[in-house]
């Protein structure tokens, strides 16, 4: 199950993301409103020079995944990213988004469960429906939006390729999380 974290948009604190880099994730989104360019770059730096097998990327800010060779999460209402630019990884809010974004490499579908500030949860009924109906390949679905490691087995589907989560990463101990989501 690939395990995605997003940072919590709190800024940067070495002693704080440390721990998050060796907790054992597949990747990490950084998604730090607050940075000026310069600064999102210079983390995204840090984070590659620490974790260089650790799957990045960068929320809304094209310029930053570009120089620093990472993926793009282009969140809702973002301007079209020509194809093949650099790996995309867009929100999933409804069904009928689907297909203008399936040829993402990435996609967060969310909110799964309730969520402070998101709107009208999934629910994992409803994630199954969608994801059974879905054709084989395609991009990488990750469940997002008040997944715990207590809710995310209620998730498992063939389909769903992981869990993508903040709260639960930069909250306690980040390796323990990873652990009991990967059921250990």
């Amino acid at each position: 199950m690939h395990l995605l974290a997003i940072s919590p948009g709190e800024g940067f604190d070495p002693g704080r993301w440390e721990p998050v880099l060796a907790a054992g994730l597949d990747g990490l989104m950084l998604r730090e409103p607050g940075l000026s360019a310069r600064a999102l770059l210079d983390l995204a730096r840090w984070v590659r020079a620490r974790a260089p097998g650790l799957e990045l990327w960068v929320n809304g800010r094209l310029d930053v995944a570009l120089a620093a060779g990472c993926g793009l999460h282009a969140p809702e209402a973002y301007p079209e990213v020509p194809s093949g630019l650099l790996p995309l990884s867009r929100p999933l809010h409804d069904e009928t988004q689907w297909p203008s974004r399936a040829q993402a490499e990435q996609l967060l579908v969310s909110p799964i469960f309730s969520s402070p500030g998101k709107g009208v949860p999934w629910g994992a009924a409803r994630l199954h429906r969608f994801l059974d109906g879905l054709p084989a390949g395609g991009p990488g679905l990750l469940a997002l939006g008040g997944v715990e490691p207590q809710n995310a087995i209620s998730l498992q589907h063939p389909r769903l390729a992981g869990l993508a989560a903040i709260r639960p990463f930069w909250t306690g101990a980040p390796e323990g999380a990873v652990a009991r989501f990967r059921g250990q």
